[in-house]
């Protein structure tokens, strides 16, 4: 008999379940329209792709140093600068197969087996997945719906006063809710956490989609916190699995290390593609002008039709919405969703494994035309 290890033993990820099941409905014929995962419909900058045909055409497409090229580190660093007036040396960058390598890494670098470690819950499954499968305790902080559904500094010292934590682990703006951390109540969370021991993880992958608010990085207000960002979602870059870190100058060796035997490196054609990404900002930003668009439908829409807001929109490019009216389970009405009418989002048991079975996320990130077409189908379906 097949023995697998304990490690394995984690919680499917959901919004790739549906994903998958939209996938081959669409293979057969049926007109789905997907609201599962977090994809931009629309394909990496001009400036990205041009960058990469160049590259394929020279054909010398190698390893690059564990920690990335140095004109990609450079270039993050300027980010930095540029949006956020924070001077970051690009020694301290290090580039990351998509931001899932970079999770991996910080959670092998700075945690040992039995180490306590929070999040917030709502939150990312993947967080929970990977620190569970590293032998981690997964401590997991309610956040609540309301205007903030947020971490906040008090809830952080609540969790360690029950036991010590080793580290704190949030998103702003976050998934699957959206919500944005303020600007004081960062400093808070930040400041309690050196005060207490705990190592700081901020999660920046949706950073640049935030609607009602001025991105504020965790770099801000500390330079030993760790910093988690991406490629993948403002500068509409998934596929080509692309990251970073920003490390406390200490962490940097450490994180090289592992690096090394874990992937060697990350991609070289898409370093030498993503350089690019920071100078197309017009052709970004329509992009989430489209957000918008498709954001202010499903503020007004979905609460007509049923499908209460659970939490705020300010941020990302998802709507995680109360079902409780319509049924208790969001696993069964994910799967009747999508049969009935060929619309796929995520159930919020994804996310939240104690109240997730009343909620649902719905991505925004797909074509304007689609999203309205997807909620004229729910309308008639709930009805």
């Amino acid at each position: 008999m097949t023995v697998f290890s304990g490690r394995s033993a984690v919680e499917p990820f959901h919004a790739m379940d549906v994903l998958a099941e939209a996938n081959r409905r669409r293979a057969a014929g049926h007109p789905v329209i997907s609201m599962a995962v977090g994809q931009p419909a629309d394909p990496a900058p001009l400036a990205v792709r041009g960058a990469a045909e160049r590259a394929l055409r020279d054909g010398r497409i190698s390893y690059t140093d564990a920690l990335g090229l140095k004109a990609l580190r450079e270039a993050i660093a300027a980010h930095y600068h540029d949006h956020y007036d924070v001077s970051v040396d690009p020694a301290r960058i290090a580039v990351t197969t998509g931001s899932s390598a970079a999770f991996n890494l910080a959670f092998l670098v700075y945690f040992d087996p039995g180490d306590r470690v929070a999040i917030t819950r709502p939150g990312y499954p993947a967080y929970r997945n990977i620190l569970r499968a590293l032998g981690l305790e997964v401590v997991e902080i309610a956040t609540g719906g309301g205007a903030e559904a947020s971490l906040t500094a008090d809830a952080l010292r609540a969790a360690h006063a029950e036991k010590p934590l080793k580290g704190v682990l949030f998103a702003s703006p976050a998934n699957p809710t959206g919500a944005v951390i303020a600007p004081a109540a960062l400093r808070d969370i930040i400041e309690t956490a050196q005060e207490l021991g705990i190592r700081v993880i901020s999660d920046e992958i949706y950073h640049r989609l935030s609607y009602e608010h001025e991105d504020v990085t965790a770099l801000s207000f500390a330079a030993d916190v760790t910093v988690i960002n991406s490629f993948s979602k403002y500068y509409c870059m998934t596929g080509w699995r692309i990251g970073w870190m920003v490390l406390p100058k200490e962490a940097v060796r450490p994180i090289e290390r592992v690096a090394q035997s874990l992937y060697i490196s990350a991609p070289e054609l898409s370093q030498i593609a993503a350089v690019e990404a920071f100078g197309a900002t017009a052709e970004l930003e329509a992009v989430k002008s489209r957000y918008r668009r498709s954001r202010e439908i499903l503020m007004r829409r979905l609460p007509e039709i049923g499908l209460a807001l659970a939490a705020p929109m300010d941020g990302a490019f998802y709507a995680y919405c109360d079902i409780s009216r319509f049924t208790n389970d969001s696993m069964d009405f994910a799967h009747r969703m999508i049969a009935e009418t060929n619309v796929a989002a995520t159930p919020g048991h994804d996310f939240d494994p104690i109240e997730g079975h009343r909620t649902m996320r719905f991505s925004y990130a797909g074509k304007v035309e689609d999203i309205e077409e997807a909620v004229e189908r729910l309308a008639d379906w709930l009805s």
